[in-house]
């Protein structure tokens, strides 16, 4: 019985060992493990590592099946702010055991460049990539130095920077190029009347420069190119023209419409013909012998029209309406000329 009792207690013995190593095997291949330091629940497989992060001086270590930089960190209660730099990246690859995550986080910095001031949150302790960072260019001969914080109460704890500026450089600025006024004569408008006829738009040019600068302080600027981006567009007004026939007039306005000058053209036609001569057909330039209403010179090319070119206005008009038009196109052309040169 003694025999017996103690093999039932070997038997008993050997089932209870087989229930605990298959438990540990079992919990070994498929159960999850809570990390105290995270609170992560994290499968326990081939695939897992272990990361440690680095952060302003605190060290926490996990266990996690993560597969990039950045989903680890969403594993954790880490948060990550503008600024912040991650060292590897958040798209880097977890491939090792034991591996490291460096945070450096971000500060206020204040940088200086003559009287424009940045502010920054950079994670960077190089003061050239803060510039950079800042978006302000630093050239060879350029110092950069940190100095005390004077506006403390506005920018709170910052570090600041202040660039001194030495030699020369290439600066390409953005300038506008004004629209021109322009008037043109318009013999459809009654005279005192206006019309824009085209807005005007200014252009835009960029102008490179060479600066020389001594301790920030510009002391010379030099026009290196000049590129136009967009051309100006000229503002357009017409200006009316277009004048009634005073009575003392009406007679040599008589006289153009029988030489065939057109109603539409009757305006600019009497305004030149005065302008020259008066209406008079006897009208003499003593100076250059120019002859009758049109200032013909000589004045026996309007025998050309009528053998009465001396006498008749008629002829006289005929002769200048050819004229006007085969050299300037038509009376308004002549007339435009004529307030351009004063001469036609």
């Amino acid at each position: 019985m003694k025999l017996l009792r103690r093999f039932d207690k070997v038997l008993v013995l050997a089932f209870l060992t087989i229930i605990v190593f298959s438990f540990v095997f079992f919990a070994k291949n498929n159960s999850s493990v809570t990390f105290a330091d995270t609170g992560e629940n994290v499968a326990v497989n081939e695939t897992t590592n272990y990361v440690t992060f680095f952060d302003d001086g605190k060290k926490l270590t996990i266990r996690t099946n993560a597969k990039t930089v950045g989903d680890a960190i969403e594993a954790t209660d880490i948060i990550i702010n503008d600024g912040d730099k991650i060292e590897p990246s958040l798209d880097s690859e977890i491939n090792a055991d034991n591996f490291f995550i460096n945070i450096y986080r971000s500060r206020p910095v204040i940088v200086k460049d003559g009287l424009n001031d940045k502010y920054v949150m950079t994670a960077s302790y190089n003061p050239k990539e803060i510039f950079r960072e800042a978006g302000i260019t630093v050239y060879d001969g350029d110092e950069i130095k940190p100095i005390s914080n004077t506006a403390f109460l506005e920018a709170g704890v910052a570090t600041v920077y202040e660039i001194k500026r030495n030699g020369g450089r290439e600066v390409t600025i953005e300038e506008e190029i004004p629209f021109a006024e322009e008037t043109v004569r318009d013999f459809n408008l009654s005279t005192g009347s206006s019309e824009v006829r085209q807005l005007g738009e200014v252009g835009m040019k960029q102008t490179t420069y060479l600066v020389q600068y001594v301790d920030s302080e510009e002391v010379s600027r030099e026009v290196i190119s000049e590129v136009v981006v967009r051309a100006p567009v000229a503002r357009v007004v017409a200006i009316g023209a277009k004048k009634s026939i005073p009575p003392e007039a009406s007679v040599c306005a008589g006289w153009a419409r029988e030489a065939g000058v057109s109603e539409d053209d009757l305006s600019a036609a009497i305004d030149l013909i005065y302008r020259e001569s008066g209406c008079r057909v006897d009208a003499r330039n003593y100076n250059s012998g120019a002859y009758g209403i049109p200032q013909a010179l000589p004045g026996s090319k309007m025998a050309s029209v009528g053998a009465d070119w001396e006498t008749n206005p008629v002829t006289q008009i005929r002769w200048m309406a050819g004229y006007v038009t085969g050299r300037y196109g038509g009376w308004k052309q002549a007339i435009e000329f004529w307030y351009a040169h004063g001469w036609y």
